[in-house]
C-alpha cells in the first residue's frame, strides 16, 4: 500500500469502528465506556500517588491542569496509531491465511516471533516490551516494599528486612503473573479493566464519600464494607447474565463505588467529622 490507502483501508475495514451507538447491552456501548472511562481514569490516574506526582511539581494549580490535559490529549494520536496498526495487522493475517489468535493482543508478538515483519521489527518489540515492564514494575516494587517495611513492619531503617522484602515482592509478582496467565482467556488489557473495576471500586467509593459527605465512618466496619462491594458486584454480574442476558462491562467500578458509598453510609455514625485545623 501506498500514498494514502493504507489509512483508506483501515477507515474501511470493520474493526476500525470505535463507537457502538445502536447497541445498549454491548460492553463496547459509547455511553457506558465514557462514563466508565472517566471514572477509570480518576481512580488510576487521579488517585494513583506515583502517577499524579510529576502534577504537584507545577507552580500554581493552572500549570497542574494544563499539565494534564496535555498529558491526556498527547494519548490520542499515539492510542490512534496503535488501533490502526492493528486494523492493518488483522488485514495481514487474513490476507496470508494466517489464523488469528483467540486473545487480540497476541496478534503482534504472534507475527514478532515468527519474524514476518522482519528481523528489526523482532528486536524493537523485545526492546519495548522490556522497557515497559522495567519501568512499571520497579515503581510497583519499590512502593510495595517501602509500605511493607513502613507501614506493616515499622522498620524502615532495617535494610535487611528491606531486601528480603524486595525479593519475596517480587516473587509473588512472578507467581501472580504466571497465575494470571493460567487464568486468563481475553486480552490483557480487557482483563485489567475488569479487575479494576472490582478492586478500585472500593477506592472511589471511599474517595467519594470523603469528598461528598462530612459524615464520620465506622473504622472497624470499612474493611467489611471494601470486601463486600465487589463480592456484591461479582453477584449481581453472573446474576443478570443468567436473569436477563446482560453482561456488565467496565461500568461495573462505578456500581461496585456506589456499593461503597452506600455500605459506609448505612454504617457510619451520624455524627459529624469535625477538622480541627
Amino acid at each position: 500500500m501506498g500514498g494514502g490507502k493504507p489509512w483508506q483501508a483501515v477507515a474501511a475495514d470493520e474493526h476500525s469502528r470505535m463507537f457502538v451507538w445502536d447497541d445498549w447491552v454491548s460492553t463496547q456501548n459509547f455511553w457506558k465506556q465514557l462514563l466508565s472511562g472517566a471514572f477509570i481514569a480518576i481512580v488510576m490516574t487521579g488517585l494513583d500517588q506515583d502517577m499524579m506526582q510529576k502534577n504537584l511539581t507545577c507552580k500554581s494549580l493552572r500549570e497542574a491542569q494544563k499539565d494534564v490535559c496535555t498529558y491526556g490529549f498527547a494519548f490520542v494520536p499515539a492510542n490512534l496509531l496503535f488501533m490502526a496498526l492493528g486494523v492493518l495487522l488483522m488485514m495481514l493475517a487474513q490476507k496470508e491465511g494466517t489464523p488469528l489468535p483467540a486473545a487480540g493482543d497476541e496478534l503482534l508478538p504472534m507475527f514478532a516471533a515468527t519474524g514476518a515483519l522482519g528481523t528489526i521489527v523482532t528486536v524493537f518489540f523485545t526492546i519495548g516490551i522490556v522497557a515497559a515492564s522495567f519501568s512499571s514494575a520497579d515503581s510497583a516494587l519499590t512502593a510495595l516494599t517501602t509500605s511493607y517495611c513502613v507501614d506493616i513492619c515499622e522498620r524502615p531503617e532495617d535494610e535487611r528486612l528491606r531486601r528480603r522484602a524486595h525479593v519475596g515482592i517480587a516473587v509473588v509478582f512472578v507467581a501472580f503473573i504466571l497465575l494470571f496467565r493460567m487464568l486468563n482467556s481475553t486480552s490483557v488489557i480487557d482483563a485489567i479493566y475488569v479487575l479494576c473495576s472490582y478492586t478500585y471500586g472500593p477506592l472511589l467509593g471511599l474517595f467519594a464519600f470523603g469528598l461528598l459527605t462530612r459524615r464520620a465512618v465506622n473504622d472497624r466496619l470499612v474493611p467489611y464494607v471494601c470486601l463486600a462491594s465487589p463480592l456484591l458486584c461479582y453477584a449481581l454480574d453472573i446474576t443478570a447474565q443468567h436473569l436477563w442476558g446482560y453482561r456488565f462491562g467496565y461500568e461495573l467500578l462505578m456500581i461496585n463505588g456506589a456499593f461503597t458509598f452506600a455500605g459506609l453510609w448505612a454504617t457510619n455514625s451520624a455524627k459529624k467529622y469535625e477538622n480541627s485545623h
